[in-house]
């Protein structure tokens, strides 16, 4: 601690001292906690003796003031400990990961979930990029469903899955596209509350993800609604998303406002045509849907470092966990790595979308750094692609995700993703083809039977079918996860004389 300075101003009054001395020592009483006093005590005895010596002139001037300075300066450091451990106790701890390793996640959502793009995403940086090893993703898109309809079916669909993290995207239907009126508010308000709620009671942590945004140029008008009026709209379903959340204390993912500013920056820079949210102006292409997972990856916690290479060009080579240094001579280093950089597919509209959103910034760090290049600048190969970098630029740390788009992970990383995308169709079809019926299904049987033995009998046999639906699709996710296997990939710098 450095009070030292504070305490050698003799210019306070000895009303100030008081008042501060008391304010601090309220503190140090809410705290209780004496081994911490203690504890100052002995590092007080060395900063008095200090302080002492500093002070010499002072305490042969005038020994009865000196002694009550002396007073109150133990008094004050013994409380500023207090005061510390109290604000200590009051800040939060360091937060765990949203996600971890054992968990399952469910991703609900209207027909821009059931798209298939941003839950691919998602669950593609979960599996591939992120390190965790052992989680389950389920999403639960339903075409043309508000908070109101998912309310419905909750239950049924989703709680048979046994999820323990849910995230949330709906209100743009909510909206009925048209300006915004409170009665629309209330109604979402009131659907997204028994949402949370539900899901809360069962144990279930929650994601609050807000709706995303029409597009400025291809939404055109409907309900003499434009596209400002209904983003207005859907950022006032934003805020009630977010009211909800911290009323909750779930985590929030604030889509509305990082699609909004992402759609701004690119049609500035790429022209209004450039469309974010689809061609219809309600659905993303790829390039808004990687906005959308942004958005809810950024909520999980995820910190986007992926990989940190570290190359002497004097000395051994380094990898952060999740990468092996197989072999390293001067300027080559061989790697095995079972955490991948995300990897975009050959001339993906998504792509185009990078320069607007920080997503290889915040969430796909792949990092080489060099040190003691024995020349200015120097040739980089990754795989079949070579760059030019400067001594400068490899000693701070070259991102190889964001520079080398295609790289040795592309091809691996796209099986990846075309398994998962296998598998989320097949949820699709689950869901919304089956499960989804049971209920009703149980009930018709009921009344057809009257409620006899056959009913009973009925109802197991849904029950079992549905047990078999959800193996089925725990059989594509094993076999999603076989395409998930280290990657051996070379770096070679050579020095640019």
């Amino acid at each position: 601690m450095r009070n030292s300075a504070f305490l050698r101003q003799g210019s306070l009054s000895s009303h100030m001292l008081y008042s501060k001395v008391q304010v601090l020592i309220g503190l140090m009483r809410l705290l209780g906690d004496d081994s911490s006093v203690r504890a100052l005590d002995l590092e007080l005895s060395g900063s008095a003796t200090k302080n002492r010596h500093q002070n010499h002139e002072l305490h042969q001037s005038n020994k009865k003031d000196n002694e009550k300075m002396h007073t109150l300066k133990k008094s004050l450091l013994l409380a500023a400990l207090a005061a510390a451990s109290a604000l200590a106790s009051i800040l939060p701890a360091e937060a765990d990961p949203i996600l971890k390793d054992g968990e399952r996640l469910a991703i609900a959502g209207d027909s821009i979930t059931e798209q298939r793009q941003y839950t691919n995403i998602m669950e593609s940086y979960i599996l591939l990029c992120s390190g965790l090893k052992d989680v389950k993703v389920f999403q639960f898109g339903w075409s043309g469903e508000t908070a109101g309809g998912f309310a419905n079916r909750m239950d049924n669909d989703v709680m048979g899955w046994k999820p323990t993290l849910i995230t949330t995207c709906y209100g743009m239907n909510d909206g009925t596209y048209r300006a915004y009126e409170e009665k629309i508010g209330a109604s979402y308000r009131q659907n997204m509350e028994k949402i949370v709620n539900f899901f809360k009671e069962k144990g279930v942590k929650v994601i609050v993800g807000t709706p995303g945004v029409v597009d400025t140029k291809t939404y055109g008008t409907r309900n003499n609604a434009t596209s400002e009026d209904y983003n207005k709209n859907l950022e006032q379903l934003a805020q009630i998303d977010k009211s909800i959340a911290e009323a909750n204390a779930c985590t929030f993912a604030d889509l509305h406002s990082i699609m909004m500013d992402t759609m701004l920056k690119a049609k500035a820079a790429l022209g209004e045509n450039y469309a974010v949210a689809g061609g219809d102006g309600i659905h993303p292409g790829p390039n808004g849907h990687l906005v959308m997972a942004y958005a809810f990856l950024k909520s999980m916690g995820f910190d986007g470092n992926i990989a940190l290479i570290e190359m002497d060009w004097n000395g051994k080579a380094t990898a952060s966990e999740g990468h092996k240094v197989l072999a390293s001579t001067q300027g080559n280093l061989e790697l095995e790595s079972s955490r991948y950089p995300f990897c975009f597919a050959d001339n993906s509209p998504a792509i185009t979308i990078l320069p607007y959103v920080n997503f290889q910034q915040d969430l796909n760090r792949f990092v080489l750094k060099v040190k003691n290049l024995p020349s200015k600048n120097a040739e980089l190969t990754w795989g079949d692609a070579k760059k030019t970098f400067s001594r400068e630029e490899l000693e701070k740390g070259v991102n190889l995700a964001n520079e080398f788009l295609k790289n040795p992970f592309s091809a691996q990383f796209a099986k990846g993703t075309s398994a998962i995308a296998a598998k989320q169709n097949i949820e699709t079809r689950i869901i919304r083809n089956f499960i989804t019926q049971i209920k009703p299904q149980i009930k018709s049987y009921n009344d057809i039977f009257n409620g006899d033995a056959d009913a009973k009998e009925a109802a197991e046999a849904l029950n079992h079918l549905k047990g078999k639906l959800l193996a089925k699709q725990a059989q594509f996710d094993a076999k999603l996860r076989e395409e998930i296997i280290p990657i051996k990939h070379t770096i070679k710098v050579s020095p640019i004389q």
